[in-house]
């Protein structure tokens, strides 16, 4: 812990490590932290609207299955770490941004396998306000994307920090003046975005995004936007669609925490008459009122 530390709000960012409240700046883990050297850890990103942490239940139902997938235990109680969360949010005076929650197996001498006695969990929370006019803009004009090679690991369906492949794909698209890649496999099938879930509308009007497989993360939008849809009697379709069947698409659109992004160009080819579509603003509208009646426990 810092010097002089005495536990009230500073006028920077604040962050939770292991039981403490510390000034962002000064916050850190252990040398050997199995996170850290060896990427054995977990984590998630909770978008935070009017102070509120939307579709929280939903991450933490995810982030229990992370770890139990990779065998680690849960930091604390669920009601607790809610307490810790929403303490986060409070210290960093954050009404619209990002919560961000990762836990590692802990701090142990440096070895591959999974130690038979294993250490006690690391838990790191942080919260960051977001550009609200940048977002404004990519949900009203739309976004481009191109396409990269899925090159991550076989287990994508655990949402763990092990994202090389991702920024390596997200850099590309930046670099190539777009905001995200989708990721094509072996088949020539979009399985998702580097860092979003992959959605198109096809010629019958039908939404549509990738069947849920251990190649695919099942996104927290993504469940909440499909029960919405189910709600309102919107058609969709779970079924892999190629790189081609997108470029043809009447709309597509990116889900993830930071909500829903219209797709305008994919591989510099335009998408209808490059604007969103209106089954686009349909389903945002749809999430966002779904997602602020979960907020309020309705």
């Amino acid at each position: 812990m810092s010097k002089g530390w005495n536990g009230r709000a500073p006028a920077g960012r604040v962050a939770y490590v292991n039981g403490r409240y510390v000034p962002h700046g000064h916050a850190g883990v252990h040398i050997e932290d199995r996170g850290f050297q060896l990427g054995d850890a977990v984590y998630e990103v909770c978008a935070v609207v009017d102070g509120a942490l939307m579709d929280e239940e939903e991450h933490l139902d995810r982030l229990v299955r992370s770890v139990g997938e990779i065998e680690m235990a849960m930091p604390m109680p669920r009601n607790a770490l809610k307490l810790v969360l929403r303490e986060v949010v409070r210290r960093n005076g954050v009404q619209d941004g990002l919560l961000y929650l990762q836990v590692t197996r802990g701090a142990v001498r440096r070895d591959h396998p999974i130690p038979d006695k294993q250490p006690r969990p690391s838990l790191v929370i942080t919260a960051r306000s977001w550009d609200v006019g940048g977002a404004k803009k990519r949900h009203d004009d739309g976004i481009a994307v191109i396409s990269a090679p899925d090159e991550r690991w076989g287990r994508v369906d655990i949402k763990t920090v092990q994202l090389l492949p991702n920024l390596l794909a997200k850099t590309a698209a930046r670099r190539a003046g777009a905001y995200e890649a989708w990721l094509v496999d072996r088949d020539g099938m979009v399985t998702e975005g580097s860092s979003t879930t992959a959605w198109i509308v096809d010629a019958q009007g039908r939404l549509t995004t990738r069947n849920l497989t251990r190649a695919v993360l099942p996104g927290v939008t993504r469940r909440v936007i499909l029960e919405a849809a189910a709600a309102a009697q919107l058609p969709v379709r779970e079924v892999a669609f190629s790189l081609t069947d997108a470029q043809a698409a009447k709309e597509a659109f990116i889900s993830s925490a930071t909500g829903i992004v219209p797709v305008t160009k994919i591989d510099g080819q335009t998408l209808g008459d490059g604007r969103p579509g209106p089954l686009t603003r349909r389903v945002q509208e749809l999430y966002e009122a779904e997602s602020e009646r979960r907020a309020k426990g309705l």
